[in-house]
């Protein structure tokens, strides 16, 4: 897919791996819708880079957990330019055990909830108020991006990151992406991106990561295969490759995560066995 010249709607574009994404598209000729809600101070500097770029990129703000909020973000699209190409389905709200402690806590009375609807149901709302936006564009690609904890759950050395509810959102988004993929088809791609342990989300960088010890720390290094955690350039780069490579994936799950769903297993030498000659 050519994507120079082309409109992309970016979730969570104000840090982390949302802002690389968006500055790897903006770089490509990509013009740039992005929704904001939260984080007024790195939603000021997201709007000051964006802001005096060539391709008029628009910046909103919007809470995309409310169905009206999300039409009106389709709604800008649809006057500015008539059509989407590029959807990148990256938003979520992960409670993480080492912050917030369980869910029977009074100051978690609706956390459970506010993972589900950030992390599953915001993405299904804003596929849906989007997809006559992308089924008018010559070639249309939507990305949603997910966590390991899906496959992980809250077990393991993954316990201390990843909470019931957010693990139980992620595991619903495969399920939207191969059903998007069939009916986006033949002019819609949907792929999934499924995250590991990336600075910025669960590692370096949060707060989370910074109440661990260094034991726990290590532990989670340890489990992951490539022994460290990945950067959002590492993901914008596997997003530019689902965008501008991958014509023939749809409806697929890539895992950008070093190796820790696989964990720090090693494979033994085969025994001789006792079989004679």
């Amino acid at each position: 897919m050519e994507i120079n010249g082309t409109t992309a709607l970016v979730l969570g574009a104000s840090r982390g791996i949302g802002l690389a994404i968006a500055q790897k598209l903006a770089r490509r000729g990509v013009r740039l819708v992005l929704p904001w809600y939260d984080w007024p101070e790195s939603v000021k500097a997201m709007k000051k880079e964006f802001s005096g770029m060539e391709q008029n990129h628009v910046c909103i703000k919007a809470d995309l957990r409310r169905e009206e909020e999300v039409n009106r973000v389709a709604r800008l699209i649809e006057r500015e330019t008539g059509s989407l190409d590029i959807l990148i389905n990256n938003i979520e709200r992960g409670g993480m055990p080492v912050v917030h402690g369980p869910y029977t806590l009074a100051t978690n009375k609706d956390q459970w909830q506010r993972e589900m609807e950030t992390t599953l149901h915001a993405k299904w709302m804003v596929f849906n108020s989007c997809l006559p936006l992308l089924q008018k564009a010559e070639q249309a690609c939507v990305i949603n991006l997910s966590s390991i904890a899906a496959l992980t759950g809250r077990a393991g050395i993954a316990g201390i990151l990843f909470n019931d509810g957010y693990a139980a959102a992620n595991r619903g988004i495969e399920t939207l992406t191969q059903t998007w993929a069939r009916l986006g088809a033949p002019s819609i791609r949907v792929n999934e991106l499924m995250l590991g342990i990336i600075d910025s989300r669960h590692g370096r960088g949060t707060r989370g990561w910074g109440l661990l010890t260094e034991e726990e720390k290590q532990q989670l290094v340890n489990h992951t295969l490539l022994q460290r955690t990945g950067t959002p350039e590492e993901v914008a780069r596997a997003v530019l490759f689902l965008l501008e490579q991958a014509d023939f994936m749809t409806g697929s799950t890539l895992r950008i995560d070093g190796g820790f769903v696989l964990g720090n297993e090693r494979v033994p030498a085969i025994p001789p066995g006792i079989l004679e000659k």
